[in-house]
């Protein structure tokens, strides 16, 4: 059976208050799904946004984790617009660079008390935005460089492609363009002394926001792969309808709706032919080291019943593809 990692903190009932018992019971039905290899986790600055005793005590001890730090750079980012890996802006660039530290103690935090090696990944990102300070490839580089030197217990250091800045329209992210971060993966893979290749993570749903065609996040898929640095896909939609959602938002829609995904956003770009496209352009999908999907919820209101029916309609196309091929 094929596993994947969920983004459920983009699920979670628990969007702007903090109810433990209303997240454990989340938690609690997470640990129901058969198919949830692990969580793409949120790093925000300590192992979790609230309470890592809470965090530990809940988490299943055979999940794996793949940590993203993009949801603790847009807090920083929304302080000081110069903060970021990228940055030219070296007081911004060591602010990240201190950022990454706490997320690597973190790690060994999370490692330690499940006595493995269970964080299999860190996504990291490509800030600051370009419409807002200055960033260059070079700065990127020299960052990746210094954490490569850290001990990151196994876990494999990614990038997450967020929407690049283009002038045609306001950006999300506005980080690097996908070459450019492609380009800096291909030199430091290119020392002898990285002995874990670096790779690049597509979101889905930042690569059609950038791009504005939906056969934009298969064609980043493409180019990473062709430049021999795809490591994962990650599904998360979007779309140009005004709904609850918004009209171009990294708001995590979930799959379009249809016969066979009756928890669905029926304005969603990201389809069940859409994502299975995706998937059939990758050389070898089921040995992608991170495959999954983060899925908003709307209303915020929305009952944990609902909110598994999302997550598990949305793996189930997943499973759909490989029980095909």
């Amino acid at each position: 059976m094929m596993k994947y990692y969920v983004g459920a903190y983009a699920a979670s009932p628990n969007q702007s208050l903090w109810n433990p018992e209303l997240e454990t019971a989340y938690y609690d039905a997470l640990k129901q799904l058969s198919n949830l290899r692990g969580l793409e986790h949120p790093f925000l600055g300590q192992l979790h946004a609230q309470d890592d005793d809470w965090f530990l005590a809940n988490i299943k001890p055979d999940w794996d984790f793949v940590f993203t730090c993009i949801p603790g750079i847009m807090n920083a980012l929304s302080q000081n617009p110069q903060f970021g890996l990228a940055s030219d802006d070296e007081s911004g660039r060591q602010a990240a660079l201190s950022f990454m530290q706490q997320a690597c103690i973190a790690v060994a935090k999370l490692n330690d008390h499940l006595g493995r090696r269970a964080v299999q990944a860190l996504m990291l990102q490509s800030a600051p935005a370009r419409n807002k300070a200055s960033s260059s490839a070079g700065a990127f580089q020299a960052s990746l460089e210094t954490m490569l030197q850290w001990d990151w217990q196994g876990a494999r250091l990614v990038v997450e492609h967020c929407d690049a800045y283009v002038p045609l329209h306001a950006p999300s992210k506005g980080f690097l363009a996908l070459q450019d971060e492609i380009d800096v993966l291909k030199q430091l893979n290119a020392n002898a002394a990285v002995k874990t290749p670096m790779g690049m993570v597509i979101n889905w749903g930042r690569s059609v926001f950038e791009t504005r065609r939906v056969d934009g996040a298969a064609e980043h898929i493409a180019k990473a792969q062709q430049a021999g640095v795809l490591a994962g896909v990650m599904f998360s939609g979007v779309s140009d309808k005004d709904s609850e959602y918004g009209a171009w938002r990294d708001s995590h829609q979930p799959a379009q709706s249809s016969a066979l995904v009756k928890f669905g956003e029926a304005g969603s770009w990201m389809s069940e032919q859409a994502i299975q496209h995706c998937l059939a352009i990758c050389d070898n999908a089921k040995d992608l080291h991170i495959l999954g999907a983060k899925i908003g919820i709307r209303p915020h209101s929305a009952t944990i019943d609902s909110r598994l029916g999302y997550i598990s309609d949305t793996l189930a196309i997943l499973d759909r593809y490989f029980a095909a091929n």
